[in-house]
């Protein structure tokens, strides 16, 4: 490796934001008539929108792990806990703040979408949990750490059948929008934790053999490998265990095998853009890809309306033909990503005058303050004396 960052997966991260946006473009404004199931145009693309998701959680796992284990100083005095509790906190502030509906709030009520449970709100918490468990195994030999991270991945996939029957129903709805969807949410913390914690791991691999000369040979074959054996082998795998055990977890994952077949497309995509990493160094990439909050945000915005409720969604929803919604989704795709990087060319310096007018704003209180007080005081003087005055009088 030539340096330090995997611009890969920078890449990788940029391809998934950006398949996000046509994905939720498409599927939210297209007309149900043309859905067509035995449509290979249809199915090519609903196929392999379902990856993006899963690329998505696991390329965010890989990235905050992959900077936590890199930090000069590990164990509990990493500086990247604190940045990563800051961070997984803030995406899940702004996942609900991206729910809120101003027009609402005037009237003084907080709609029921606004509990409901986003990717933002998953990775933050991913993040969160990482930390969790890098903080449990530290001191308690290296390999605990991945150890816990790929079982905790093996678990949520392998009793997905089993604890998504739960309705959750003891905990308060804003709560088990976290672990079910019953209530509307579109993804819970199980199972795409499971995700975030297989990126995690891999992350690992990719710091011990850093300096291999044959890295990236090993690990595209063996992405490869590992990718086509759990789409194509893994449901006959699980049904051969029921077959031999019995046990009915396993004829359940069968019926429903999307899971594993889906982290067999995430290895099969980590192999394609390890082939090509030589040609994904462009910069292009790598603003992308460290602009995915900005475009996430700017597109729910856009697209969902979010804080007004008058989005593309609510003027066009389930409308359009399959020639204006793919333009449409390419004219989005753009948008989202021109205005996220004007933003970042600018952030600098509107966060330094957006510091610099909040403490303009607190010295102009103070001194309003130091200016108004002693008229303050001597009104509560004023009003302390009628209130004695009057409670003497009803007294007597």
């Amino acid at each position: 490796m030539t340096s330090n960052r995997l611009f890969f997966i920078d890449a990788m991260r940029a391809w998934a934001i950006l398949m996000m946006l046509q994905g939720h473009f498409i599927d939210g404004l297209l007309d149900p008539v043309f859905r067509n199931p035995e449509s290979p145009i249809y199915t090519t693309w609903l196929y392999f929108r379902g990856i993006t998701a899963p690329v998505f959680f696991t390329v965010s796992g890989f990235i905050f792990t992959y900077l936590l284990l890199r930090a000069p100083i590990q164990g509990r005095s990493n500086p990247r806990i604190r940045k990563g509790i800051k961070r997984g906190l803030q995406l899940v502030l702004i996942g609900y703040a991206l729910r809120l509906n101003l027009f609402g709030l005037f009237k003084g009520e907080i709609y029921n979408g606004f509990y409901l449970v986003d990717v933002l709100h998953c990775i933050g918490l991913s993040i969160l949990a990482i930390i969790g468990f890098y903080q449990l195994t530290i001191g308690k030999g290296k390999s605990l750490f991945p150890l816990v991270l790929v079982a905790t991945t093996l678990l949520l996939f392998l009793f997905e059948p089993l604890y998504k029957q739960w309705s959750f129903s003891f905990l308060p709805t804003g709560i088990a929008n976290y672990f079910t969807k019953a209530h509307g949410s579109v993804f819970t913390i199980i199972p795409w934790l499971g995700y975030t914690t297989l990126g995690a791991s891999l992350s690992m691999l990719f710091i011990r053999y850093k300096n291999s000369k044959h890295l990236y040979p090993i690990a595209i074959g063996g992405a490869l490998s590992i990718g086509f054996g759990m789409i194509y082998y893994s449901s006959p795998l699980f049904m051969s265990l029921y077959e031999t055990t019995q046990i009915r977890l396993f004829q359940l994952v069968y019926s429903n095998n999307y899971l594993f077949i889906r982290l067999g497309d995430v290895f099969v995509v980590f192999a394609l853009f390890m082939l090509l990493r030589k040609f994904l160094t462009h910069v292009t990439f790598l603003k992308i890809g460290s602009n995915t909050l900005s475009i996430y945000v700017i597109h729910f915005v856009i697209l969902y309306g979010s804080f007004t409720g008058l989005g593309l969604y609510k003027f066009f929803h389930h409308e359009l033909t399959p020639w204006v919604v793919v333009s449409g989704a390419l004219l989005f795709m753009f948008s989202c990503t021109y205005l996220a990087l004007q933003y970042a060319k600018y952030e600098a310096s509107l966060k330094e005058k957006w510091v610099g007018a909040l403490y303009y704003s607190k010295v102009q209180l103070y001194l309003y303050w130091k200016k108004v007080s002693p008229m303050a005081r001597e009104q509560l003087i004023k009003l302390r004396v009628l209130v004695l005055r009057l409670w003497a009088s009803a007294k007597n």
